[in-house]
């Protein structure tokens, strides 16, 4: 899968692996850990989640003006790693939430949240943009060999991306069992077991000072089933919930431990293979003083194109990001509440969504590559187009699964009798085909739409195009509290049908400007 294309991309691609796992182990379950550590409701919690997953991809932008600014983007990288480090290793220390202690422990998990983002921005668009390089240079070379070899080369590039993309994914499929499994370990050396429901309760009992009718029955139930049949004594009850709060987040504070040591590894791959890197820009900047008037002129109104066609694009995976990463926010909630948790924990199906990449990258690539043999070749918008159409199918699915099965809101649906609501849950094959066709759609998105982005951004301002690119992304993320909000407040089947309607609107807008797209990167 590797050969023929440049020999950094391994390199580059492992150092990502090692970051994006340590990445994905936080990630994979923040949204619901703030609800567990805290007490927060789901929207307030996921509010956080937004500006925290938007504040990545924003502090992208800052990170690429730094490289650029510098010409030092090894050296950003690398002050990226470290700093990630650091907000991961505040967020590994285990101190109980409590109403008098929140006032500042919360502001300073925020702070630990914000660190990761500014480190991940730092890291993040300037290793894409190095990739994009590796391939500018390697289109450079085979040009000296005639047009066929160029054309070649040129066909490399979204394959490049896609291999990219699924060493990303390999760690994102490893991270998710991390935290359940600590978790569930620091659980059972208590003599206690899991329940996803249970902290939720547990704060509802503590900060009312007391339940009453269903609630208190419901809370009984499963403390019960967590302490192995033993139950709990009526006076004991705020103790049980005060001791099953800590132990439960204590055991989710050390898997942050392991993304510290995921970001060493992946600064130590870096810094040993960062001689195979090229530097972005560099060889422009030497160049532009051999330009007559004539020749500023006409590039400087080809960058305008590009940029126009580039700002196009990221208006519609805007809407992609907003729809796709409702797996950290309202589809992690949808797995927790309305699908059977007792063997699988919600936060471990954020690993189908990277299984699935690995699997499906291959046959995609194969099908792209047969396609391009036969001179059938689809443009890079047409496809990120069919990838809004088939996300667009994951929300038409999950809402019609869901009016069938008559839900409710997840707010009237949790305070159903326990029996009640069991007899309801999904079964796990519906989060299998949910995030079967939400990853197509992403193989047809993500990694293509960095390639989109290495084509169009001006060779001396690629570390802030791909910023560009992940600040899209971050406006997407900031409009993720839309998602929990109407999960709670109206039928579910309703909140998907919202989401299924952005995907195919976004679908037919960029179906009108593929011929125009396709135009300027040629």
């Amino acid at each position: 899968m590797i050969k023929g294309h440049p020999k950094g991309l391994l390199a580059a691609a492992l150092s990502n692996m090692g970051e994006r796992f340590g990445y994905y182990i936080m990630n994979a379950v923040l949204a619901l850990f703030l609800c567990s550590k805290f007490g927060l409701s789901e929207e307030k919690g996921t509010l956080i989640y937004s500006f925290f997953y938007a504040g990545i991809y924003v502090l992208s932008l800052v990170g690429g003006w730094i490289a650029d600014k510098t010409q030092n983007y090894k050296g950003t990288i690398m002050a990226g790693l470290i700093t990630m480090a650091t907000g991961y290793a505040i967020l590994s220390i285990p101190i109980l939430s409590t109403q008098g202690n929140i006032v500042w422990l919360l502001p300073l998990t925020c702070f630990a949240l914000f660190v990761i983002a500014f480190g991940n921005g730092l890291f993040k668009g300037n290793l894409q943009a190095i990739v994009g390089q590796m391939y500018d240079n390697f289109e450079a070379e085979a040009a000296k060999h005639g047009e066929e070899a160029l054309k070649q080369a040129k066909a490399k590039r979204d394959s490049g991306f896609q291999i990219f993309y699924v060493f990303i994914n390999i760690g994102g499929v490893l991270a998710p069992f991390i935290a359940p499994l600590l978790r569930s370990w620091w659980l059972k050396a208590h003599n206690l077991a899991y329940n996803a429901q249970l902290p939720a309760l547990c704060h509802d009992y503590l900060d009312n000072n007391g339940l009453t009718g269903d609630q208190l029955q419901n809370l009984n139930e499963l403390a019960t089933q967590v302490t192995n049949g033993a139950g709990v004594a009526a006076d004991q009850m705020g103790a049980f919930c005060a001791n099953y709060l800590d132990v439960f987040n204590t055991g989710i504070h050390f898997s942050f431990i392991a993304s510290v040591a995921a970001m060493l590894i992946s600064l130590i791959i870096f810094l040993s293979t960062k001689r195979r890197f090229p530097t972005p820009g560099k060889k422009v900047e030497t160049a532009t003083v051999e330009y007559t008037p004539e020749e500023r002129k006409a590039a400087a109104a080809e960058i305008r194109q590009r940029m126009y066609a580039l700002f196009a694009v990221l208006g519609i995976v805007i809407f992609f990001w907003f729809s796709f990463h409702q797996n950290g926010a309202s589809l992690s909630f949808f797995a927790r509440d309305f699908v059977n948790s007792s063997v699988i924990p919600p936060e471990i199906w954020q690993a189908i969504n990277p299984f699935f990449v690995i699997v499906l990258t291959p046959i995609i690539m194969f099908i792209f590559g047969a396609m391009a043999r036969r001179g059938k070749v689809i443009s890079t918008p047409k496809k990120i187009a069919i990838g809004m159409a088939i996300a667009g199918m994951a929300y038409l699915f999950l809402a019609a699964y869901s009016y069938i099965q008559g839900y409710p809101s997840a707010t009237d649906f949790k305070e159903l009798p326990i029996a009640d609501r069991e007899a309801l849950m999904a079964g796990p094959w519906v989060l299998i085909v949910l995030y079967f066709f939400l990853t197509v759609a992403e193989l047809f998105i993500s990694p293509l739409g960095l390639s989109f982005v290495s084509k169009v951004a001006p060779k001396h301002l690629q570390g802030l195009c791909q910023g560009l690119w992940l600040g899209a992304t971050a406006v997407g993320n900031l409009m993720l509290w839309v998602g929990p909000l109407m999960y709670n407040k109206i039928p579910i089947w309703q909140c998907w049908t919202v989401f299924l309607a952005v995907c195919l609107i976004s679908m037919f807008v960029m179906l009108a400007m593929v011929k125009w797209l396709e135009k300027v990167t040629k």
